[in-house]
């Protein structure tokens, strides 16, 4: 048995209780490094949160995304002369039916715009405590960066001394003979 929520109808009157949704019960189920394998479109899962999704803004009238396009959200990718796309390991290629792809990059231009529009409202009411959250931030990374610019130049320098022992350790053209080289 799960928790139990109250629940009002539209009208704001209370129509009873429910059982806590399935959405919200696997949110704390232990997955054990199982990854999902699923289409996923702007890092979301297609079919477990966007078909979902937009088939409930279609019910409230939010959205009027075509049944087609839901019903049938992958489709066939087509080269520009009609033939069928694929990719250079021979697969078909799959694309995103375009209602789908351009009410999610709606959602995804709409939520980067209310992160940034929150950012600079707390940035224009808090601008002191917003400063020392980012030099404290910056403190904190400082060795972080300084560790990997050290060990990024180590492994340049590393990779550059063993491509001049390997350039040395090639076959030398006698004196005017040139040794094709792999374009």
């Amino acid at each position: 048995m799960g928790l139990r929520a109250y629940v009002n109808n539209k009208e704001g009157g209370y129509i009873g209780t429910m059982e806590t949704p399935t959405y919200i019960k696997s949110l704390i189920i232990p997955r054990n490094g199982q990854k999902a394998r699923a289409r996923r479109v702007w890092s979301l899962d297609l079919a477990m949160v966007w078909l979902p999704f937009l088939t409930a803004c279609n019910t409230a009238g939010e959205t009027h995304i075509p049944s087609d396009a839901l019903g049938a959200p992958l489709r066939l990718a087509y080269n520009p002369d009609g033939s069928v796309k694929f990719s250079k390991t021979g697969r078909p290629v799959m694309r995103v039916a375009r209602d789908i792809a351009d009410t999610v990059r709606l959602v995804r231009d709409n939520f980067a715009a209310n992160l940034l529009d929150y950012t600079s409202q707390v940035k224009d009411d808090m601008p002191d405590q917003f400063q020392k959250q980012v030099d404290i931030a910056q403190r904190a990374g400082e060795p972080i960066v300084q560790r990997d610019s050290r060990n990024l130049d180590k492994a340049v320098a590393q990779a550059t001394a063993e491509a001049i022992r390997q350039a040395e350790k090639a076959p030398k053209a006698p004196k005017g003979e040139k040794i094709p080289v792999p374009a």
